[in-house]
């Protein structure tokens, strides 16, 4: 069975409190993205243990922490599952804020769920899901919703942004969330996210606010270039996504800006 996990982007994001768990308290919108990676998972054959093969980008890190593996053995302790062997080509930028690693554990869950008739509901499938990663519950949705908690509690909202233009452009600057988190002094959101994101796109701007770049910007000055050429070059809303370092922009029409950035950096871009 062969599943294509995509990206997610947020739109604003709020960092309210730190919780006794050691986790903080946020509130953002979490936005699906068709920037899309491919994952495959077949039976082995008869004598071959479950393995994981990755092509495409560099994943750092021993396999059995892989998110997919893990996603694997859980489901695996409750319910015994056949060998198998996992093939996943890695197309997302890692520690760019774009949910590649959960996108890939969620999708794993689920085409498990599907390709071994586990015949789990969508609630349990996301408690496995809560377990693996904060965000990784969003993916199982996979429309636009608000996530609140440590970002694993999920409420949809009525946003339609299927006519908008997005660019997303990723420096190659990996930036860890304790990183990101250290800069940020959490406290009480000014507005209300949820309500600002019902209005027109052209009205976010300097109102749907990442904190994030609070705590990043300052400390690499070239994210912050990035935003700003997307607004040089039309864009009608450009913000850095999750704690970093992708920087995507909305624009009202199609546009190709691939010039205006480094031949270093990744760059994605394609209709909502």
């Amino acid at each position: 069975m062969i599943i294509f996990p995509n990206a997610k982007v947020n739109l604003g994001l709020n960092i309210i409190k730190r919780r006794k768990d050691g986790f903080h308290e946020i509130e953002t919108c979490f936005l699906p993205v068709p920037w899309r990676e491919a994952l495959e998972i077949v039976p082995a054959p008869p004598g071959k243990k479950t393995s994981l093969t990755i092509t495409g980008l560099e994943v750092p890190g021993q396999e059995g922490q892989n998110l997919i593996m893990r996603a694997f053995k859980a489901l695996h302790k409750d319910f015994q599952l056949p060998a198998s062997q996992i093939y996943l080509h890695k197309a997302l930028p890692m520690g760019a804020g774009l949910g590649g690693g959960s996108a890939d554990a969620a999708f794993a869950l689920s085409c498990l769920n599907e390709l071994y008739d586990l015949y789990l509901s969508d609630d349990i499938i996301e408690l496995y899901a809560q377990d693996l990663g904060s965000d990784c519950p969003f993916f199982l949705y996979n429309r636009p919703m608000m996530a609140r908690g440590r970002g694993e509690v999920l409420s949809p909202i009525d946003l339609d942004l299927s006519s908008w233009y997005m660019v997303i452009v990723h420096p190659g600057i990996h930036i860890g969330t304790r990183e990101a988190y250290s800069g940020v002094a959490p406290g009480e959101p000014e507005g209300d996210l949820e309500a600002m994101l019902q209005t027109p796109v052209a009205s976010w701007k300097d109102k749907v606010v990442n904190q994030f770049e609070t705590s990043v910007f300052p400390k690499y000055p070239e994210i912050e270039a990035i935003r700003d050429k997307m607004y040089e070059h039309g864009a009608v809303y450009s913000s850095m996504t999750g704690s970093g370092s992708a920087v995507y922009g909305l624009f009202s029409e199609q546009t190709d800006i691939r010039a205006q950035f480094s031949d270093s950096y990744t760059v994605w871009q394609g209709q909502l």
